[in-house]
């Protein structure tokens, strides 16, 4: 699937953080999509305009202050299964109901939010998620707020339910599904790199942003569940998987670069379609 010149443009700004990327750079890039020049220059005139993007000297861009907000909890995707620890039955609370609903930017914030820290609404306006991430529940409350929680929503600790409402609350998530998933993405990514050396240089780049944004656009969201609500070893064998996938794709892309330019690639980490940073 091609990707929008605007996606692609943030993505390949959060591979080049924390250089600045150049206009130069962001055309090659497009081009291996078959983005023409003209339009990924209009994406990253409307990016400056929006207040994603911003200058960093002449022809180059930078993530603007609020796009970091989000890109800068995305690239922690990498540690994440070192922010998960022992769960002790209890669950952090979300309380909406006192906020808004008509303002649609805000609803999208909101929501991304909860879904990307695996809060899932278990009666209107009221979400949940097990206490197991994160060192204490102030740290869990910041990284909600700055990834676009409003701050009039509280943000608590929550046990003691009854058997009934424990067992309500232990379905608000698919642990089977997660489980095959893990597995069959795993098996996916694992079939993939044993068949991408035969790639040349510009078919490599385009798969590893597709089949590896797909992949760590997973990781991204998954709720960290703890055992037993999903099998945290098959999670954790599935995230190495794609910390492969990861490394490859920096390879590749170095390599595409190389190729078409003579000259290494300006990004760190190999561009992967992720989240969309604006609400």
């Amino acid at each position: 699937m091609k990707p929008k010149p605007r996606g692609l443009i943030l993505d390949l700004l959060l591979a080049a953080v924390p250089e600045p990327l150049s206009a130069r750079d962001a055309v090659t890039a497009c081009a291996l999509f078959g983005i023409s020049d003209n339009n990924a220059r209009v994406a990253l005139a409307r990016l400056v305009s929006e207040g994603l993007l911003e200058a960093a000297e002449r022809g180059s861009y930078q993530l603007s202050a609020r796009a970091h907000e989000l890109s800068d909890d995305v690239a922690t995707w990498r540690t994440a299964e070192q922010r998960v620890r022992e769960w002790n039955g209890g669950y952090i609370g979300v309380h909406c109901g006192a906020l808004g609903r008509s303002d649609r930017a805000a609803l999208r914030a909101r929501r991304r939010a909860l879904d990307m820290l695996g809060f899932r609404e278990l009666e209107r306006g009221l979400y949940l998620r097990p206490d197991n991430i994160e060192r204490d529940l102030d740290t869990v409350r910041r990284r909600l707020y700055q990834i676009g929680l409003e701050r009039g929503a509280s943000v608590f600790s929550a046990d003691g339910f009854d058997a009934a409402r424990e067992a309500q609350i232990r379905k608000l998530w698919d642990g089977k599904t997660l489980n095959t998933n893990y597995r069959k993405l795993r098996l996916q990514l694992e079939d993939w790199m044993s068949t991408s050396a035969k790639l040349d240089p510009q078919a490599g780049a385009r798969e590893v942003f597709t089949i590896g944004g797909h992949a760590i656009r997973h990781v991204v969201y998954d709720p960290l569940l703890p055992s037993p609500l999903v099998d945290v070893q098959a999670r954790q064998d599935f995230v190495a998987t794609v910390h492969k996938v990861d490394r490859l794709g920096r390879r590749l892309w170095q390599r595409m670069y190389e190729a078409s330019t003579g000259s290494p690639g300006p990004f760190p980490t190999p561009p992967t379609a992720q989240v969309e940073l604006s609400a």
